[in-house]
């Protein structure tokens, strides 16, 4: 028995030897010393294959030639493209990283040029958030400090100086909050990136918040938004509430609550939604100023209505159209409405010919000025009209004229002021308060009768017509205007109405088909109702409201032409800026 247990304790010593020798050699992988260079590189080269759509578009464009750069250097700040034309879906978790091929884009005058070849490492780790497939990372100052110390070749410092002047001028941003839930519901604030002063935005219960919230559950200081000019994208920073923070319904604040640490800065987008405590909900709109935008609602609905026998409309004699901004006025925007009579030429001249004129009157840098800081334009509107009336040349053919200039002055106010001929009416809603901008001019309305009676010309007893045609005020009918000189073309022009940030207002432009059979009080009656309906669908409720107004008329049987335009400036993109998707 001994010599076989022995012999037992010797096998088994030399079987955990053997394993010991396995477990050594797959921890240390002794194998990978021994694959050729040659294999490594293929892998390498495969990994980092450039991003260029192939190697003409490569040789074409100097913007997608530079340099090979180690890994820890970050070409964001220091070679054009920008970090938006990189972007790629997030991996959600994924581990595998796929390295897209793009076409190659158009490149600005004052983008850089740069080397050989263009490689952008792409890092994807699942537990971040801040770094998207594809996204090109950007320098901080002390890593592009460090980078032209060094000198990498063929980029240069006054290439590098361009690119972030003409990076930062083309990625302005404006970011506009509203409260959509909780006791400060419809509370706004807006900000733009370039407005250093105003930043950051403050978000809280008490003075002297930006968005100032009504909220038990907010604390005084409750968040905080910055514009990171590194990222070039907002950033919402918890400011150690009590109640917290939600983006999207994930907390942001700090773990521990107690200690009233602030949290870490959290990339916002547009149409996020942050709660500050419980019930206080407020809604992002992140815009970008490069390109126009109608900086309010605005629908416009239009409808022949009247029947003749046999079922066949009326042709259609009114014409409703908006321009904004107006050519080269990018503070300025038209509005307006024109009714034919004996057809619809006169209405179609008369809406092309206005904004021309209106524009061309404004392009005097001194008049506009003096509009922007008086806050008037009745000399413009007034001019307008003159010219109007000399360019038609309509001898049986008129209309009448409902304009309204809308002009904002960079600092979230908006002025409006109407001038008209005719009886197509635009009326205003301003907190609660009914304004009308116009004034008809129908034979039967005593301010026009009585005007006719300066002439020296009075109306009979009974006289509602002057040569067939109820208005004595149009465009056009130059014969008319030949033939009797109570006919004008001189415009009622109102008061200006100051819209600021808190104003509830909306206008309403529409020609007489509505207001046949719609009073003033009904049809802001409408306007509410369809505001409070559709409040909660976050939608520009705008084109809606003006159809509902067209089939009120309709269902009590106007028996004229209607044309309609709605004018919310109680909408979530109310300042100038559009709405990134």
């Amino acid at each position: 028995m001994g010599p076989m247990l022995q012999t037992i304790l010797t096998v088994l010593l030399l079987l955990m030897l053997l394993l010991i020798i396995i477990f050594l050699f797959f921890l240390f992988k002794p194998w990978r010393f021994f694959f050729s260079s040659r294999f490594r590189s293929s892998i390498k080269g495969e990994l980092e294959r450039p991003l260029v759509a192939d190697e003409e578009d490569a040789n074409a464009s100097p913007l997608n030639q530079i340099n090979e750069l180690p890994r820890d250097y970050d070409l964001e700040g220091a070679c054009y493209p920008s970090e938006v034309l990189f972007r790629s879906p997030r991996t959600h978790g994924q581990g595998l990283v796929h390295k897209q091929r793009l076409q190659t884009l158009p490149v600005p005058p004052t983008a850089p040029q740069c080397g050989d070849t263009l490689v952008v490492d792409v890092i994807s780790d699942p537990s971040s958030d801040d770094v998207d497939v594809g996204q090109t990372l950007r320098l901080s100052s002390a890593q592009l400090a460090q980078f032209q110390k060094q000198g990498t070749p063929n980029i240069r410092n006054d290439r590098l100086q361009d690119l972030v002047q003409w990076n930062i001028s083309d990625q302005r941003s404006c970011l506009t909050l509203e409260v959509i839930n909780g006791p400060s519901r419809g509370l706004r604030c807006s900000v733009q990136s370039t407005n250093s002063s105003r930043l950051p935005l403050t978000l809280g219960r008490v003075s002297p918040s930006d968005l100032l919230i009504k909220d038990s559950e907010v604390s005084g200081k409750h968040a905080m938004i910055k514009w990171n000019l590194d990222k070039m994208k907002w950033e919402l920073v918890d400011m150690g509430s009590l109640n917290g923070t939600l983006l999207n319904s994930k907390p942001i604040n700090h773990p521990d609550t107690e200690s009233r640490n602030w949290g870490n800065p959290m990339s916002l987008a547009n149409g996020d939604i942050i709660t500050l405590g419980t019930t206080s909900k407020v809604m992002v709109h992140i815009a970008s100023q490069t390109q126009h935008h109608i900086p309010f609602g605005v629908g416009m609905a239009s409808d022949p209505m009247a029947m003749r026998r046999g079922g066949k409309r009326f042709p259609m004699e009114d014409v409703c159209y908006y321009q904004w901004p107006l050519p080269g006025l990018d503070q300025f925007g038209l509005f307006g409405v024109c009714d034919g009579h004996g057809g619809d030429g006169a209405a179609k001249s008369a809406s092309k010919i206005f904004p021309e004129i209106v524009a061309s009157i404004l392009s005097d840098s001194l008049r506009r000025e003096r509009v922007l800081s008086c806050g008037d334009a009745s000399d413009i509107l007034r001019e307008a009209f003159s010219q109007t009336e000399a360019h038609m040349n309509h001898h049986y053919e008129g209309c009448t004229a409902t304009v309204l200039l809308v002009w904002t002055d960079g600092e979230e106010n908006f002025f409006a002021q109407c001038a008209n001929v005719g009886d197509s009416t635009c009326i205003m809603s301003l907190n609660g308060k009914q304004i009308k901008m116009t004034e008809d001019h129908k034979i039967t309305n005593y301010s026009e009768r009585l005007r006719i009676e300066e002439t020296g010309e009075p109306l009979k007893e009974g006289e509602t017509r002057l040569y067939g045609i109820n208005l004595a005020r149009m465009l056009g009918d130059k014969f008319l205007k030949q033939q009797d000189t109570r006919f004008s073309s001189e415009p009622y022009i109102s008061e200006v109405v100051h819209i600021d940030q808190a104003s509830k207002a909306f206008a309403i432009l529409a020609s007489d088909g509505l207001w046949d059979v719609i009073s003033v009080k009904k049809a802001i009656q409408l306007v509410l109702q369809m505001k409070e309906k559709c409040y909660s669908e976050r939608e520009n409720i705008a084109e809606k409201t003006a159809n509902l107004l067209l089939n009120e008329a309709k269902t009590l049987r106007t028996k004229d032409n209607t044309s309609v335009i709605f004018l919310d400036f109680d909408t979530f993109n109310k300042f100038s800026c559009k709405v990134e998707s």
